[in-house]
């Protein structure tokens, strides 16, 4: 007689055990799961229900079905299209900037000195701030040409007579892109510095004795090292950034040539009160977001495979 324990594996009733497991592991995740698709994807479905839908609250009698004509008229759009290029042109701006000096602050910083670790929360600080706040500071107590600290800076150096300019007026974008950068380079550096942690010290200690110098080691040994971590410093900034709403709203209500995409659909929603269209706009750039985010999936991946095979 056969006994239970005596059973090959792919016999039904070990299939069923096993079954039996994997549902006993996972039932505990369901109410997470089932609250996240309540929270994300069914507003997600009424956006894109409503993308196909002529609706605009100042003529409720013309409510109906408009197929892809709000789709149409996002591309269209002069203003709209001249978001989407502030868009791409902040968001590329940011994320390269901040790249470029959170790498340089990660390579201090992966330097030993006394006091490293209270300089490396120092540096993150601005990270932690809340954007709103973090906008506001620049726009009241850097940027105001008044009693901004810019300014105030100018006329200690060179006077009563120093130039006094308006930063938010005669540069909107550039005012919006440093605020930004300023926020967004401690994340940058903190992606690269747990990059350089793991660099193989033994190899860089070899090509040292064998006579290279720090630019050297650097460019053929660190830099490819970290590659990867910059590919997905950029990627996840990118995802963030397209989103940004906060500093454009409050340092320059969109004026000036700084309105983004998601100002935009603000605008189309709040004040235009079309929402067929502020929908259909929502939706373009969740689809611009998510290819941004399958490409940094893929990095993660990249790097957690390289990790396990060490």
């Amino acid at each position: 007689m056969t006994t239970t324990a005596e059973r090959p594996v792919g016999t039904p009733a070990n299939t069923a055990l096993q079954r039996t497991g994997q549902w006993a592991r996972r039932a505990p995740l369901l109410p997470a799961l089932i609250f996240m698709i309540i929270v994300t994807q069914l507003p997600f479905v009424g956006t894109l229900v409503i993308s196909f839908m002529n609706w605009n609250a100042y003529y409720p009698d013309e409510r109906g079905f408009a197929g892809f004509d709000n789709f149409v008229r996002v591309l269209t759009d002069i203003n709209t299209r001249n978001a989407i290029l502030t868009t791409i042109l902040l968001t590329a701006s940011v994320v390269i900037i901040s790249l470029v000096l959170g790498m340089l602050i990660a390579l201090l910083l992966d330097r030993a000195f006394l006091g490293r670790g209270i300089v490396r929360t120092m540096m993150i600080t601005p990270f932690l701030v809340v954007p709103v706040a973090a906008a506001l500071l620049w726009k009241h107590a850097l940027f105001n040409p008044e009693y901004g600290l810019l300014n105030g800076v100018l006329t200690w150096i060179f006077g009563a007579n120093a130039p006094q300019p308006d930063w938010i007026t005669v540069a909107p974008l550039t005012s919006v892109i440093i605020a930004l950068v300023w926020q967004w380079t401690p994340f940058m550096m903190l992606i690269l510095l747990a990059g350089l942690q793991g660099k193989p010290l033994d190899v860089i200690e070899a090509a040292q004795i064998d006579g290279c110098n720090n630019w050297q080691v650097f460019r053929h040994m660190t830099f490819p090292h970290l590659r990867q971590y910059l590919e997905l410093g950029g990627l996840l900034g990118s995802i963030y950034i397209v989103q940004n709403f906060d500093a454009v709203f409050t340092i320059t209500s969109g004026g000036l040539g700084t309105a983004n995409l998601p100002y935009t659909i603000y605008q189309t929603f709040y004040n235009a009160q079309d929402y067929g269209r502020a929908s259909a706009a929502g939706v373009v750039t969740v689809i611009g977001t998510i290819i941004i985010a399958t490409f940094a999936l893929r990095t993660v991946s990249s790097l957690f495979r390289e990790e396990g095979a060490r």
